[in-house]
């Protein structure tokens, strides 16, 4: 998951370069494609594509949906909204999920965990709201980030329904059912959108960007987030959404953008407390081992 905050903080620098020189849906039919390639193929020589792990096939729809939803919106947010505000947004995910662990799957979260996610959203708030107290109380919220935080509220359903949907699946078989979901609702919903693509004028960056997401940003960390969920609570492994605002940060520096205030830093180093006090083990049953009833 450590590696899974890292890659995904990439998403938004990058991302953010060619939101505005191409579709949402047409950049993330690519991705996911090219991404199921490699997960697919990982998964013929690794564990092997069996019938038997298809059975059930709403599974993978409704995976690769909920999933589907998350970047598409994710891109639509970055046309307009700065890479570390979208990525603090991407902060407010644990609470959330420690919502929907609690509606799926009965996960309690404990008092240090709720102080915890609570510190974080006030970090991530404090950083969307461009540390300015006035913008706070006025919720006088961007339409990148509004937008961007519908699609985290997918995000965050994500980890809680692999948990619950998976039947004994391997990672990578179950990973690859989903993005084969995803693609064929993406390719429904965006057939106008992936035909008026003119894919031949492309420029090159676009295309760099695009590898990146599709390697990296996707089947990498659709395969890690795949392996957390299965072995830890829903709210720790969003937990480590936490450290994403200080990736992008660092990259935006690297890349020569523009760095956050000083005030808008405080907040990213909110986050990291809270992380540090989610990834504090606690006593009791082993959260590598839920009980978690097929559907």
């Amino acid at each position: 998951m450590l590696l899974f905050s890292a890659l995904v903080a990439g998403s938004f620098s990058f991302g953010s370069m060619i939101a505005n020189d191409i579709a949402p849906v047409a950049v993330n039919v690519v991705r996911f494609a090219l991404a199921g390639v490699i997960i697919g193929t990982a998964a013929a020589l690794g564990p092997g594509i069996r019938r038997a792990h298809f059975r059930a096939p709403w599974r993978y729809l409704v995976l690769g949906g909920v999933f589907a939803s998350y970047f598409v919106l994710m891109f639509e947010g970055l046309k307009t909204a700065a890479p570390v505000s979208t990525s603090a947004v991407f902060t407010l995910t644990p609470v959330m999920s420690a919502v929907f662990g609690w509606l799926v799957l009965r996960q309690v979260t404990t008092p240090r965990m709720a102080l915890a996610l609570s510190i974080g959203a006030a970090g991530a708030l404090w950083v969307i709201f461009r540390a300015d107290l006035a913008a706070l109380v006025a919720f006088d919220l961007g339409r990148g980030e509004a937008i961007y935080f519908v699609g985290c509220i997918a995000h965050a359903l994500y980890p809680p329904l692999v948990a619950r949907l998976n039947r004994g699946e391997p990672a990578l078989v179950f990973t690859f059912g989903m993005m084969i979901g995803a693609i064929a609702l993406m390719g429904l919903y965006g057939w106008e959108s992936l035909r008026a693509t003119d894919w031949a004028a492309l420029p090159a960056h676009v295309w760099a960007v695009l590898a990146y997401l599709a390697v990296f940003a996707s089947a990498a960390t659709f395969v890690l987030l795949q392996i957390g969920s299965m072995r830890l609570p829903s709210a720790k492994v969003m937990a480590y959404t936490y450290l994403t605002p200080s990736w992008v940060t660092l990259l935006q520096v690297a890349l020569g953008k523009e760095t956050p205030s000083a005030l808008v830093l405080a907040g990213v180093g909110l986050s990291a407390v809270a992380l540090v006090l989610l990834l504090k083990d606690e006593g009791g049953a082993d959260p590598s081992k839920p009980s978690v009833r097929a559907v």
